[in-house]
């Protein structure tokens, strides 16, 4: 008699535990903002890159609830429609240097040698892959004061990839950056400038801005060491936004380059800025 007489109260206490299961779980939903869609831009000249299957990544993108605070204080920001291509804000004599694809230990050290004899600051937008195995490059571009963002993990075209591949793709690279430096990246680079939606909504939930650029130094065809001083010279204007890059081939045209544009830039008034922390 007293086990049949318990069994309805163990199925009630199952009942509770299930409702509230089911009432928990709705309310760690998290309603997601919507965009328009956006333009696609036309992919930027560049080596191509194999896309191999990655895994998927969580980074950042865990639902919070009332009980758990935001791991960062700086607010998202907004989905954008296309990417910055010029930072005029920066001042009517500012210029921003970029380099992609790195860190690559032949190239980057020497890149950074002539920033910090000029006492000039960069940005640099790193592959995960290269990242993950030169954390010491990453920790000396930190300490230079130079912005380090994020290019993906294997610089793929992700206007013609998956959402849940872009997801790992940029996912995994903000991890290492900030698993090395201590703070994620606010400014992303999509290979080949190929950004489209997709790309646009999951680099704003990553927290980060898109920049994009103005001169192109097509430096990765190695035309010559004079012809890449030249297009970047030639293209010198206010809010300019340069790219270079110091991976991904053979860069010696880009150092030998740097050592010479760098100090004529400087000579013409031009200041080479990065952007500021957003807060």
């Amino acid at each position: 008699m007293k086990r049949d007489q318990m069994l309805p109260s163990r199925r009630t206490l199952l009942r509770v535990t299930a409702c509230l299961g089911a009432a928990a779980a709705v309310r760690m939903l998290i309603a997601e903002d919507t965009v328009a869609p956006a333009p696609r831009p036309a992919p930027a000249a560049g080596p191509q890159a194999a896309v191999p299957r990655l895994g998927s990544s969580t980074y950042r993108l865990e639902p919070m609830t009332a009980d758990a605070p935001p791991r960062y204080q700086t607010a998202l920001p907004p989905v954008r429609t296309r990417p910055f291509l010029s930072l005029p804000e920066l001042g009517e004599h500012s210029m921003v240097l970029t380099f992609d694809d790195g860190p690559d230990p032949r190239y980057t050290p020497g890149i950074l040698k002539t920033l910090r004899e000029h006492d000039v600051r960069a940005v640099f937008f790193l592959c995960g892959e290269m990242a993950t195995d030169n954390r010491d490059l990453l920790r000396e571009m930190r300490d230079d004061g130079h912005v380090v963002g994020n290019h993906t993990w294997t610089h793929p075209q992700l206007n013609k990839t998956a959402p849940a591949l872009i997801r790992s793709e940029i996912g995994r690279t903000s991890e290492v950056i900030e698993q090395t430096l201590g703070e994620p990246p606010q400014w992303f680079r999509a290979p080949y400038g190929a950004w489209n939606r997709n790309v646009f909504e999951i680099q704003a939930e990553m927290g980060m801005e898109p920049l994009a650029w103005t001169v192109d130094s097509l430096d990765w065809t190695t035309p010559g060491t004079a012809t890449i001083v030249r297009r970047i010279l030639d293209g010198a204007a206010p809010g300019v936004v340069v790219l270079s890059h110091d991976a991904g081939g053979d860069r010696s045209q880009s150092v030998a380059a740097l050592r010479t544009y760098l100090p004529e830039l400087l000579a013409q008034g031009y200041e080479l800025k990065v952007p500021p922390r957003r807060r």
